[in-house]
């Protein structure tokens, strides 16, 4: 009997072990998954910070990302207009044309954080 009680204490431990694994691993896929937007500087950031900027019409950059959502490697500048009214997201591709531009959701009523998509 005490036989049968190591082994079923070792089958739970084992299984909380494979199972806190699985979920250490799930953890990981879901934070490296998805798209990844890093903080651009140096030149590169100057030439997207100035064609934003071109864009909106004025305003002060906040944030220089590359977004590689799409694949294709292209900017994301968040760009603060003049008058304080908001923010913009532009979106430029590797030359430095704008392919979109929206609402910046970081704001006020933003839950995840400034400067978090």
């Amino acid at each position: 009997m005490y036989a049968n009680a190591i082994n079923v204490r070792t089958l739970v431990i084992a299984a909380a072990v494979a199972i806190l694994l699985a979920l250490g691993a799930a953890g990981i896929a879901y934070a490296n998954g998805g798209y990844s937007e890093e903080q651009v500087t140096g030149p590169e950031a100057q030439k997207a910070k100035s064609a934003a900027i071109a864009a909106v019409g004025g305003g002060s950059v906040t944030e220089v990302e590359r977004d590689d959502a799409n694949g294709s490697g292209a900017f994301e500048v968040e760009v603060a207009r003049q008058d304080g009214s908001s923010q913009v997201e532009v979106h430029l591709d590797g030359d430095y044309s704008v392919v979109g531009r929206q609402a910046d959701e970081d704001g006020p009523n933003d839950n995840d954080g400034a400067n978090e998509d």
